[in-house]
């Protein structure tokens, strides 16, 4: 499967009449999907609050920080849980996808209360030389040693893995690989105290992906029918080449690990 272009195939081609006839019709549905997307939004606003009683520490390029550091002055943290195990010679294609829309927003959301950080399980040295190829800006911390990314379920045990079954998602189930992505959201009241108010995962996290809405929009939409793993197209936004090609049957692969890395694998104590 090339990503080169190709001709759009159409349905079928009306009077402007026609046209504008069904586009108007589609329009209340679009209203109708907004007005609950909006009392959707309030119900998760709505959802109650778990205290974090754990002291979490993070490597960063500041030294050692704290859950409630990550706030930077806000009452309002939004977490990416980065899929960056230890050892891995990089992170994972389809985060890296997410990740490339966060530092736009970043002034935006910290005039709104709210700090977005970006957390892994992969050492900091290792987190700071992706983040330098990337071209990224935004916080990222290393949880290596930590139970935050076990407490919050998006890094498996071998263990886990060996049993075939992981918790991902508010269920157990298979799961390919060592790491999962997800989104927390935690808030700090005047106190000091730092709450958990939410947690996303897998195609909960869609609403991040500015450039999946935008294809959404075209004819073709994401095109991602017929392979095996729908974001097998999804490249490092450094590595796509003119006309490169996408094998339909390729399934989802965790980044391999360097051969050179003491670290893959490791679980805090």
């Amino acid at each position: 499967m090339s990503n080169s272009a190709v001709e759009v195939k159409h349905p079928n081609v009306v009077s402007h009449a026609e046209w504008l006839r069904t586009r108007s019709e589609f329009l209340a549905k679009e209203k109708e999907f907004t007005r609950l997307r909006d009392e959707l939004s309030r119900q998760r606003r709505a959802l109650p609050w778990e205290k974090v009683e754990k002291r979490y520490e993070f490597d960063s390029t500041n030294g050692k920080v704290t859950l409630a550091d990550l706030f930077d002055g806000r009452s309002q943290l939004i977490v990416y849980h980065f899929m960056f195990g230890p050892g891995w010679q990089a992170g994972c294609p389809s985060c890296s996808y997410l990740a490339d829309h966060f530092d736009g927003p970043r002034i935006h959301l910290a005039n709104r209360d709210t700090t977005l950080a970006v957390i892994s399980r992969a050492p900091l040295n290792e987190i700071e030389a992706f983040q330098r190829r990337m071209g990224w800006k935004f916080p990222w911390v290393s949880s290596f040693g930590s139970d935050f990314n076990f407490d919050y379920h998006v890094s498996f045990t071998p263990e886990e893995k060996a049993s075939g079954k992981v918790y991902y998602n508010y269920a157990e189930g298979e799961f390919p690989s060592e790491e999962g992505p997800g989104a927390s959201v935690f808030a700090k009241d005047s106190a000091g105290d730092v709450f958990h108010t939410y947690s996303s995962f897998a195609r909960g996290l869609d609403i991040l992906v500015g450039a999946y809405n935008f294809l959404d929009l075209v004819p073709k939409g994401r095109d991602e029918d017929g392979l095996a793993f729908s974001m097998a197209w999804v490249r490092h936004h450094d590595r796509y080449t003119e006309g490169y090609v996408v094998d339909p049957a390729q399934k989802y692969e965790q980044p391999k690990s360097s051969a050179s890395s003491c670290c893959a694998g490791e679980t805090p104590a």
